[in-house]
Order: structure tokens, then C-alpha cells, then sequence
């Protein structure tokens, strides 16, 4: 998918009784790590056999055009897009939380941020018990306390638990993709015992040009909740130029 640590370097800080984790872009590897990163984000806004269907049918540009009148133009929802696909990239790639959608997919505007949970993602274990993953992504050039707050707050609401309508959300699309394995735990876990806090883990992503470590290390030791956190910083310091550089590269 976006691997990493073929372009990272991965570095882990307990903060009380959570995790910090800190994931620095190599600077001769960022060429890289833009064609990676560039080859999984059209999977994130289509699916792979949408994507062949319109090749089969309609050939290679009008599969193009079709990708490209998904993906955003403005600057913003650029980088909030590709710090949610990092995020669930990252997700998928480094937490036992393999499971769930790639909700961009169900964008209404390409030039409009979707509502609710930006990530949620989930792991079913041998014994069947559910556990659930809520993520909340921040891209910014320079992070700032004001930013992690807006985070924090959004995590914790809710009494920390991901929403009804999120839920309701993610089972529907697994309804219709046939996922019946999790849209069945998904719908139990909601409208008969209840989704509880032992059963959800937080993850506050943050994507920026600046080292933001600090900020993240107040924002866990300001935490006084019992649901386990985890903090991720992604650091690229050319953060514009390379959100620029990944869609030029999809759209080529």
C-alpha cells in the first residue's frame, strides 16, 4: 500500500500509559515515497474492479477521466484527503485493525470534507469479540495546539465511542459489498449489547511539515479518559510540495 518503512523511519515513545509513535520522511527517499503513495490513492476513491469495469469497457481514458472527476483540486481538501488515506493506510499496515471501508469512496463532492469519524477501522478476534479503532487525522504545514485540541475533542466525544450514524455507515457499505463477517459483529455490537469504551482505541494522526511531537506529548499526558490512546506524527518537511506532487502523479 504506502509502505512506510521503505521511506520512514519509526520511532516509539510511551507517554503514561499510551503510545507516541513518530514516522520521519527521509529526504532521499521522498521521490519514493511520492510514486507509492500515488499508486494506492486511486484504490482509496474507487474500487479496484470499478476501476477495471471502465477499463474492460470504456478503455484507459475514460477510466482516467473518471478517477480524475473524483479526485479534489483545492489545496485543502487535498490535504485533508491524503492525510485520511495515510492514516488508514498506516492503519491497516501497522495495527491489528485490518478490517472496514475506504470511506472516500462514498464522497457526495469531491471539493467537500465528508462528516463524522475520519477512520474507523476494526479487528474481530479468534473468539469473535469486536474491537474498534476511532481516528482522527490533522494535516497542516505546522501543527498547532489550537489543531491537536480540535483532535482531542473529537476523539472524546461521545464518551469517546464512535457514532451511531458511523457505525450505521460502515455496516451499510459492507452490506452492499457483501462483508457479511463484519457488517453482522458491526450490527450486534450497535443495536443489541451496545458498543463499549473496553472495546475502542484512539488515534489521534497528525500529517505535517513540522515535528509536532511535543504538542502530542501534552496533548497524552492532558488525557485523563480510560480508553487507550495512540498518537501517530507523520513528518514530511516539504508537506505542500509533496501533497502537490502526489496528485500530479495520479492524475499523470
Amino acid at each position: 500500500m504506502t509502505k512506510f518503512v521503505e521511506w520512514c523511519v519509526e520511532t516509539e515513545t510511551t507517554v503514561s500509559t499510551h503510545k507516541l509513535h513518530r514516522l520521519d520522511a527521509q529526504s532521499p527517499k521522498i521521490a519514493h515515497a511520492v510514486a507509492v503513495v500515488a499508486d494506492a490513492v486511486p484504490g482509496f476513491y474507487a474500487s479496484p474492479s470499478r476501476l477495471a469495469d471502465l477499463l474492460n469497457k470504456l478503455g484507459k481514458p475514460a477510466a482516467a477521466t473518471y478517477l480524475a472527476n473524483k479526485l479534489p483540486a483545492s489545496k485543502a481538501i487535498r490535504s485533508g484527503d491524503l492525510g485520511e488515506i495515510l492514516c488508514n493506510a498506516y492503519v491497516l499496515e501497522s495495527t491489528k485493525f485490518n478490517l472496514g471501508i475506504k470511506r472516500l469512496r462514498w464522497k457526495d463532492h469531491r471539493e467537500m470534507s465528508m462528516r463524522g469519524e475520519d477512520v474507523l477501522a476494526f479487528n474481530i478476534d479468534p473468539k469473535g469479540a469486536l474491537y474498534i479503532l476511532k481516528a482522527e487525522v490533522k494535516s497542516r504545514a505546522s501543527m498547532t495546539t489550537k489543531v491537536i485540541g480540535e483532535a482531542r475533542d473529537a476523539l472524546s466525544y461521545n464518551s469517546g465511542l464512535p457514532s451511531p450514524h458511523a457505525i450505521c455507515f460502515v455496516a451499510d457499505r459492507l452490506d452492499e459489498s457483501g462483508d457479511a463477517l463484519l457488517r453482522d459483529a458491526l450490527d450486534k455490537a450497535q443495536l443489541l449489547g451496545g458498543i463499549r469504551q473496553h472495546q475502542v482505541t484512539h488515534m489521534l494522526f497528525t500529517f505535517s511539515g513540522g515535528n509536532p511531537s511535543n504538542l502530542l506529548t501534552t496533548s497524552l499526558n492532558g488525557y485523563s479518559g480510560s480508553v487507550p490512546q495512540q498518537y501517530v506524527a507523520l513528518t514530511i518537511s516539504k508537506h505542500q510540495e509533496f501533497i502537490k506532487s502526489v496528485f500530479e502523479t495520479v492524475l499523470k
